[in-house]
């Protein structure tokens, strides 16, 4: 049976750069901001992070806050068939709550970085950079609306990042390995 891996982590924190050393590593991604993509382009609208924040919010209005995740598991299940998985994306707990039931042995791993660290590297990021206080704006927003913090509370696993990218790839490749490739 294919494995089913989870990264969470609030913005910032280096939940991308691991996502990709588990696709290094044979996983196949699942990305959830894909689903809001697609329905800003099937709306005709410019892809950017407003028209994008917008679609998000609707769709959760629509289907409530699991909405992302209920919308993936159709790519989450073609690709366990084949493959083991990797989802980047998963923020809120309602969405968390509805893939543990759908997938039991689904394994969490937080990333972890302290708010001062993750604000100094989305200012410096190429895409979508965000100020300190837009930065810590999201996050609050994240943690009061998207109830972000269930998630990285129920990490099986937590990856601290607060150095080079070099460091947390000597962290993420033995957990991949006690994970299961």
């Amino acid at each position: 049976m294919n494995k089913i891996i989870a990264v969470v982590g609030m913005p910032g924190s280096g939940k991308s750069e691991v996502v990709n050393i588990f696709e290094e590593h044979g996983f196949s991604r699942v990305y959830f901001g894909g689903v809001v993509i697609e329905e800003v382009r099937k709306l005709g609208l410019d892809v950017n992070e407003k028209n994008e924040s917008n679609v998000r919010k609707d769709l959760r209005r629509k289907y409530g806050l699991d909405a992302i995740a209920k919308l993936s598991l159709p790519k989450i299940r073609e690709a366990l068939k084949k493959y083991n998985v990797v989802i980047d994306g998963l923020y809120s707990w309602e969405e968390y709550k509805l893939l543990v039931k759908e997938f039991p042995n689904m394994v969490v791993v937080a990333v972890y970085a302290p708010p001062d660290i993750r604000y100094s590297r989305l200012e410096k990021r190429q895409i979508r950079p965000l100020s300190s206080e837009e930065a810590k704006s999201r996050d609050y927003d994240q943690i009061e609306n998207l109830h972000t913090g269930g998630p990285i509370a129920m990490a099986d696993f937590t990856i601290k990042n607060e150095g080079s990218l070099k460091t947390l790839i000597e962290k993420t490749k033995p957990l991949i390995k006690e994970i299961g490739e």
